[in-house]
């Protein structure tokens, strides 16, 4: 399955106890329409208010769908998901663990106005991009990610390979930091965009970005910045 939604109206993708996620909305639906009780697993795990411009994901069914799924799931799920194709795959097919690579875009509006503020960062003034992309680029390789990593996951490793880290101008006023790599820390894109926002203050050079690789203390690295603005860009097989 691949989908898109906003992540807004959600404490995440994954199921939790305070409030709903967009993999209890998909599993209700397809437990509802399929009269059978239905497991969905992502490509990842989009914490609360991530949006997601296409997630993929994998469900085991014992009957054949039927040919309206896509438009039938659609109906069900709100206006805040949308459910793009449903095509059959492998039995041992895995939306997570065969996934090569992930990419994420972070998108900052230079400009103030009356609607973008739901959908990207408010950047202050003067905002120094240059120095962010000289700063993005050093950290790319595959590396130890500790320092920019929520604390306390239980993952086996903290190295990730991390392909593309760039500021891209899409039109005056709308920048998207864009960012690819083979896995990522819970936390991880958000941090790094905090980070390299210090790096466009002023508050750091760009070089520092090594060192505070180096330290592996998620307190070395700049704050996490707001979810609104982050999205799953894409996700490679």
């Amino acid at each position: 399955m691949q989908l898109q939604y906003c992540g807004a109206p959600y404490v995440g993708w994954q199921i939790q106890p305070n409030g709903p996620t967009v993999q209890g909305v998909l599993e209700d639906a397809l437990g509802k329409l399929l009269r059978e009780k239905i497991g969905v697993t992502g490509a990842g795990r989009t914490d609360t208010g991530v949006n997601a411009r296409c997630m993929v994901a994998h469900f085991d069914v014992r009957e054949p769908l039927p040919a309206d799924i896509v438009r039938r799931l659609n109906a069900m799920v709100g206006r805040d998901i949308a459910v793009e194709r449903v095509w059959p795959v492998a039995d041992d097919a895995h939306a997570r663990f065969d996934a090569t690579e992930r990419t994420y875009r972070y998108y900052v509006t230079t400009e103030k106005t009356a609607f973008f503020h739901r959908l990207c960062w408010q950047a202050p003034a003067g905002l120094d991009f240059e120095s962010m992309n000289r700063a993005a680029a050093l950290l790319l390789g595959r590396r130890d990610f500790t320092s920019f990593s929520k604390l306390h996951t239980q993952v086996k490793t903290n190295i990730c390979d991390l392909r593309v880290a760039r500021w891209v101008e899409e039109r005056p006023g709308l920048w998207y930091f864009e960012i690819t790599a083979d896995r990522f820390l819970r936390n991880m894109v958000r941090a790094v965009v905090g980070t390299l926002v210090d790096v466009g203050r002023g508050k750091m050079a760009p070089e520092a970005v090594i060192a505070i690789l180096d330290r592996l203390d998620r307190c070395a690295a700049g704050t996490s910045m707001p979810a609104h603005a982050l999205y799953l860009w894409d996700v490679k097989y």
